[in-house]
């Protein structure tokens, strides 16, 4: 059994709500067979997605057999997800990432660009055919790249930011790259001036109106249809402004993806931006799933066997040529080696915008039918490689080790106070402590939160506080005070246990991550022990008081009150265990067994 590309749309004009699933049943059942069994084998979900596209399309089972019509679906993928982007990502954030994009982004796609055009050339083949060939690998794949930086949790790092950046500039970069694939063809000399002006016009006009109407009427529209539409209607009306927008960037010549993140930036702002957000974000797995497993169908089986060697060269080549750059340019701007290689590793594939360029370059005759294919697989192999590269990286990367250039062990420390740890709670620990003019010894054993203190000013230095020579060199015998915040539970009871058994005249007040913690201290003989968020939920709920009617002064008592209750129930849990019967300590909102 075959399914054509446009069978479901067929099925669905003559045959109404009695349309054949049979397509839809087949996606989803690759998407639960494959993924599964891929992260089982630490594969990873998209080379899941990517390999069931290959099982079930026209090259593997055949249940799919028109690849271009495939091609489509996943254009249409892409589309949708950096729609998703677009409404994550506010203006004012992409203003403050603009040194990045355009400094970091510009160097790595033009050094990538005139690298891989370069190596075609020495190979060869024709500069025009080498250019696109090239520059369609040095446009990484945003759905890969973004899907492996949320598996790993990267996307709100430094680090994922910066990745970020560069995909953005990227996706920019494929407007002026598709107008520059036209006035290179074999043709474009025949093109007039006045042509050419026009086209640039008409793309400038698509834009500008897409501004204006964001601007102008997307929010009283949402406004209106948040009044009398309801939910449903709300999310068909973001999926209108998605495709419309996407619709016009495509008939003013510009790229489908790109005016749906434009279309998501403006809707970022929008009073209604996180209801869109949560009807939208349901989809947004599916639609990526959707979008590898259409990679996977594309991937052309015949013309990887009757090519196979220049394909193997290739796909290495371009790989490693684009990990170069990109690790140079990095190192350039000042990255650590570690980050440095592992951003080339997620970033070495070619990406989905590689199949938009290939077309256009083969519809105005800069590459042939035979070439477009190959480049296609070129590229699809680079993005089922990208998995399996990151797990290799992982696996036999050296570990970023912070430098220790500049940081010093403490040698008879003699401050008033010293303090162990020093992130986030022991550098708000410390103001206070410095506002009275109090001296303090500080040590943390992470070497480069140490260097990004000793640059603004403070004096760390590197120390285990749980070994006992490292007590004595950093003062402990002679401390007013001791104060154990280091980032591990594990390190501060030790801690504790050694400054009460070495030095028992020096009080100890500890950093506390939960109840059972807290207990923990509280027997290893601490002064003062305080759970790290139980202040700060404290100061929220006497925010909420004050907010739903109650003065500060009634606030600030029944917080107190609070406060009290807890100082009794821990001290209950202290002797007879965090399950004990605490009678009325624990106020709790479910109704009693008598009913009240």
């Amino acid at each position: 059994m075959t399914i054509e590309g446009s069978h479901v749309a067929e099925t669905v004009a003559h045959h109404g709500a009695g349309a054949d699933l049979t397509a839809v049943v087949v996606l989803l059942a690759a998407a639960v067979v494959a993924v599964p069994i891929f992260r089982k084998l630490g594969l990873g979900a998209v080379l899941g997605f990517l390999a069931g596209g290959v099982v079930i399309g026209p090259f593997g089972l055949g249940f799919f057999q028109h690849p271009q019509s495939v091609i489509h679906v996943a254009e249409l993928g892409v589309v949708l997800f950096l729609f998703v982007i677009g409404l994550e990502m506010q203006p004012s954030r992409l203003w403050a990432m603009r040194g990045e994009i355009f400094g970091l982004g510009a160097l790595q796609v033009v050094g990538a660009i005139l690298v891989l055009t370069g190596i075609g050339v020495v190979m060869g083949f024709p500069a025009h055919a080498s250019f696109v060939a090239g520059t369609g690998f040095v446009l990484t794949s945003t759905a890969v790249v973004m899907q492996m930086l949320d598996e790993r949790g990267e996307m709100s790092t430094p680090f994922g930011r910066r990745i970020v950046a560069i995909l953005l500039l990227e996706d920019l970069a494929i407007v002026p790259l598709l107008a520059l694939v036209a006035f290179i063809a074999p043709g474009a000399e025949e093109a007039t001036l006045a042509d050419r002006m026009t086209d640039i016009a008409i793309g400038l006009a698509a834009i500008a109106l897409l501004i204006l109407v964001g601007r102008y009427l997307l929010n009283p529209m949402f406004r209106f249809l948040a009044r009398f539409g309801g939910r449903d209607v709300m999310t068909a009306a973001a999926l209108l402004v998605v495709l419309g927008a996407a619709m016009l960037m495509q008939e003013g010549g510009l790229s489908m993806a790109m005016g749906a993140f434009l279309a998501g930036v403006m809707l970022s702002e929008s009073s209604f931006r996180h209801q869109l957000e949560a009807d939208v974000e349901p989809f947004r797995g599916l639609l990526l799933g959707l979008f590898f497993l259409g990679v996977g169908m594309a991937l052309d089986l015949d013309v990887v066997a009757a090519n196979w060697t220049l394909i193997a060269l290739w796909v290495p080549l371009y790989i490693v040529l684009k990990m170069v750059v990109i690790y140079a340019v990095a190192r350039l701007l000042k990255s650590s080696s570690s980050e440095a290689l592992e951003r080339a590793v997620l970033m070495a594939q070619g990406g989905e915008f590689a199949f938009v360029l290939y077309t256009t370059a083969m519809s105005v005759g800069i590459l042939t039918p035979e070439q477009n294919a190959i480049l296609t697989a070129i590229i699809i192999c680079s993005m089922a490689l990208t998995p399996l590269l990151v797990i290799l990286h992982d696996r036999f990367a050296p570990k970023a080790v912070a430098s220790m250039d500049g940081v010093e062990a403490p040698k008879n420390l003699t401050a008033n106070i010293l303090l162990i740890g020093f992130d986030r709670v022991g550098q708000i620990v410390s103001q206070p402590l410095l506002a009275r003019g109090y001296s303090l010894s500080i040590i943390e054993t992470n070497a480069e939160m140490i260097h990004e203190a000793n640059e603004v000013g403070f004096k760390v230095y590197y120390g285990d506080g749980s070994r006992l020579d490292i007590l004595r060199t950093a003062g402990a015998a002679n401390a007013s005070l001791i104060i154990a915040a280091p980032g591990d539970p594990g390190a501060t009871t030790k801690i504790v246990e050694l400054v009460k058994h070495e030095f028992p005249l020096v009080p100890v007040l500890a950093r506390a991550y939960g109840r059972e913690h807290a207990i923990e201290l509280m027997r290893e003989g601490a002064d003062f022990q305080m759970r790290e968020t139980f202040e700060s939920a404290l100061s929220i709920s006497r925010e909420a008081l004050v907010r739903l009617g109650d003065t500060p002064e009634d606030a600030d008592e029944l917080v107190a009150s609070i406060r009290a209750r807890d100082v009794q129930r821990l001290a209950i849990e202290a002797v007879e265990g965090l399950h004990a019967r605490r009678g009325d300590v624990l106020l709790v909102n479910a109704p009693s067994p008598n009913g009240h």
